[in-house]
């Protein structure tokens, strides 16, 4: 679950850059998976998300943005919960070394 004390405060500043997002506008099924989705069915939907992220011009910032707030699901910023939960170990080992 989403700690929401990492969410920026609701300030439409702190949300505005979504609307510049390649995925405005697009089904949402794109980059979130159904219940129990597995295998290929889920890895071809994922590339379909990460090939939208691969064109949006505020990739950078929904990556930041996901990776802040622990965002458990769907594809952000190009990256998957697999690839989101495999970067944050990394940052919190290498910050406790």
């Amino acid at each position: 679950m989403v700690n929401i004390k990492r969410l920026p405060s609701p300030i439409i500043e702190s949300y505005e850059w979504q609307w510049d997002g390649a995925c405005m506008g697009a089904d949402s099924s794109v980059f979130f998976s159904p219940e129990a989705e597995r295998g290929m069915k889920r890895h071809r939907r994922e590339e379909a998300a990460k090939a939208v992220c691969a064109t949006c011009p505020v990739i950078d910032r929904c990556r930041e943005h996901a990776l802040a707030v622990h965002e458990p699901y769907g594809v952000w910023g190009g990256l998957t919960e697999s690839e989101r939960a495999e970067i944050l170990t990394r940052r919190q080992t290498a910050a406790a070394v």
